[in-house]
């Protein structure tokens, strides 16, 4: 940030309001960087985990915006994050993302972040669109949100795809990311998880080695 921005932390409104918040995936303190110099000040922000940056105008949006957990980055003052709830109990137990929205309402921009690539989706009035549990960022309140479940006795059990697809249905925005976190998680420890045991075949592999060549066993 360049000069005369300054950081000012609080719980953004009250106790209550920070623990809503924090509900949500997000601090339960908030921090304002506010410019007191001439002209324009810049600060720029920076993403938890590889993906991308999506700035949204919620002026443009109907001022409300709904978006998965831990997937809000930044906003400008007076956004609000509220707490949403999914409307029905099956979306909440299966559709990857649990009982708990973020809601973003407001006037101004909002930064969300995603992994991977980006895609949005103006959906008509009944169109629908079926999406891997976890791969939804952020949908307009006008969008339908429900699970399926995927069907066929293979495919439940061999598919490698999980039992629950999310089921949106228009009218309206909805942003998909096509490398969840939790995703992106579940690769890297299974990948230390495999090196590991990579290493431990090795290193009995040449103690093995070693003990044969101490007791004369090998040339």
């Amino acid at each position: 940030m360049e000069n005369g921005i300054e950081m000012q932390t609080s719980t953004g409104g009250g106790l209550f309001k920070g623990f809503k918040r924090m509900l949500t995936g997000e601090s339960f303190f908030i921090t304002t960087f506010m410019y007191n110099g001439p002209g324009k000040g810049h600060v720029a922000f920076g993403a938890p985990y590889p993906g991308r940056i999506i700035p949204l105008e919620l002026d443009k949006l109907g001022g409300t915006f709904f978006c998965q957990k831990d997937s809000f980055l930044c906003a400008a003052r007076g956004i609000e994050i509220e707490l949403a709830f999914t409307k029905r109990i099956g979306a909440g137990i299966f559709g990857g993302e649990g009982f708990i929205l973020q809601r973003l309402e407001g006037h101004g921009r909002i930064f969300l972040h995603a992994g991977g690539a980006i895609l949005q989706r103006e959906l008509a009035h009944g169109e629908t669109l079926r999406v891997d549990t976890g791969c939804l960022v952020a949908f307009a309140p006008t969008v339908d949100y429900d699970i399926q479940f995927i069907g066929g006795f293979k495919n439940a059990l061999f598919g490698g795809e999980g039992l629950f697809l999310v089921k949106l249905t228009g009218p309206g925005r909805v942003y998909l990311q096509s490398l969840p976190f939790s995703r992106l998680a579940d690769r890297i420890i299974a990948a230390s998880r495999g090196g590991r045991e990579e290493s431990r075949a090795f290193a009995g592999f040449g103690a093995g080695l070693l003990g044969g060549m101490i007791s004369g066993d090998s040339e």
